[in-house]
């Protein structure tokens, strides 16, 4: 039985450490934090979304940055100082623009297949997380706008999507909630929401029932990798410099935007960056605002907010895209367009109690996660997922079970249910 060391417990490290336990592996999961899920996969914007699949390479996401970077709360916010970092990803960005299409289709069909593996997951470990079924509805308030999403439309049903236009009435009928005067729309019934933070932390507990072991508060300090893997680390809240080591079989990199530091570790180039998002959790006290907030998610494409009921008494709303570096401060300039939207488009539901959040998307330029082997032995990623980690999350991890496993054929004693 081979022993994998898993790099990071959020949603996507999680996952892997569950696929690699079905395989048969022995499980170790190294995570910086006291518990899982603390970083990205804490508050996001909730969607479990194929019809989100579109990449960001496109000319007009160029034009939209450029014309918002002088903006403060705009919706995509670039912070002009220079980094190396920063540019030559945006230099790969351009280069995939010519892959839009491609990457958008391909990103649909492996959403689709993750939701049916995450649902599986759930009832199979009797995981609540707040999950709602009941679609997604993206809003365009003009012609323009409108045009294009049936442009990505056409792209998102060759990837598998069922996703189909509505007009104003049937936007209506579908959240009545829901105050503002559209165009159109785009109705999703089999997308869904859940709250992220609640579902890592029950697999995570379900994987410990496996035989996984977590090792929580540990710092790595050094990767190499030869014959074994071995990863140096220190408790975080450690004065000393003394530290202590691991070894294992393979390593799969789960660590979001510190995937890039640790892949320079072993050798490898994962041009990941760090895109802030934030979100507000609406806390709905009163029996009122309990009634009128939405329970259908939306996607208000003008503002690129998306929203998700959790439970009766939570709504989240989240959105923006900030290039900063890893910075990870709330600033009450980007979340003041979120209260505003909700204002807005819910008038009646309370914004007395709101939680503001600010979490770092991991994105490759291409947009799409880096899944496979490393250029040494046992090294593994599964990383980079951006603004769909929660949606992609548990194909991925499906895929590189399946290809370390076949690294340590002669190795597996079974494969369980």
């Amino acid at each position: 039985m081979s022993n994998i060391v898993v790099l990071g417990a959020g949603i996507t490290g999680v996952t892997t450490a569950y696929a690699l336990l079905k395989q048969g592996h022995r499980v170790t999961v190294i995570e910086k934090h006291r518990y899982p899920a603390m970083e990205t996969s804490f508050a996001n914007g909730g969607q479990l979304s194929a019809s989100n699949a579109e990449v960001w390479n496109h000319w007009s996401t160029v034009a939209k940055g450029l014309k918002w970077m002088l903006k403060r709360d705009a919706p995509l916010l670039v912070n002009p100082s220079p980094s190396w970092h920063k540019y030559s990803w945006m230099g790969e960005f351009l280069t995939s623009i010519s892959r839009y299409e491609s990457n958008t289709i391909e990103t649909t069909r492996l959403a689709i297949e993750a939701r049916r593996h995450m649902f599986d997951i759930a009832e199979k470990e009797g995981i609540q997380f707040d999950l709602e079924k009941r679609g997604i509805l993206h809003v365009y308030y003009d012609r323009g706008s409108f045009e294009h999403a049936s442009k990505v439309n056409k792209m998102l049903r060759k990837g598998g999507l069922d996703r189909n236009p509505v007009d104003s009435v049937e936007i209506a009928a579908i959240e009545p909630a829901l105050v503002g005067d559209f165009y159109g729309g785009f109705f999703t019934p089999s997308d869904s929401t859940g709250d992220i933070h609640k579902f890592t932390r029950g697999l995570a507990a379900a994987c410990e029932r496996k035989g996984a072991t977590f090792l929580f508060d540990a710092d790595v300090t050094a990767i190499t990798a030869g014959n074994q893997v071995k990863i140096s680390w220190k408790p975080t809240d450690s004065h000393s410099e003394a530290a202590q080591e691991l070894t294992g079989d393979a390593i799969v990199v789960c660590a979001g935007v510190a995937s890039r530091d640790f892949a320079a570790m072993l050798g490898d180039r994962v041009n990941i960056y760090p895109v802030k998002g934030y979100s507000i959790t609406v806390h709905l006290d009163d029996e009122v605002s309990q009634t009128v907030a939405p329970w259908v998610s939306m996607l208000d494409d003008r503002a690129k907010i998306v929203t998700s009921r959790l439970g009766l008494d939570r709504f989240r709303v989240a959105g923006t895209a900030e290039f900063n570096g890893v910075n990870k401060d709330i600033r009450s300039d980007r979340i003041r367009p979120l209260v505003d939207w909700v204002r807005t488009l819910f008038p009646q539901t309370s914004t007395a109690r709101v939680v503001p959040w600010s979490g770092l998307r991991p994105m490759m330029p291409n947009m799409l996660p880096r899944v496979g082997r490393g250029s040494k032995p046992g090294v593994f990623y599964n990383t980079g997922h951006g603004h769909l980690g929660w949606t992609l999350s548990c194909a991925t991890a499906d895929i590189i079970a399946s290809s370390l496993s076949e690294n340590f054929p002669d190795r597996l004693l079974m494969k369980t249910a």
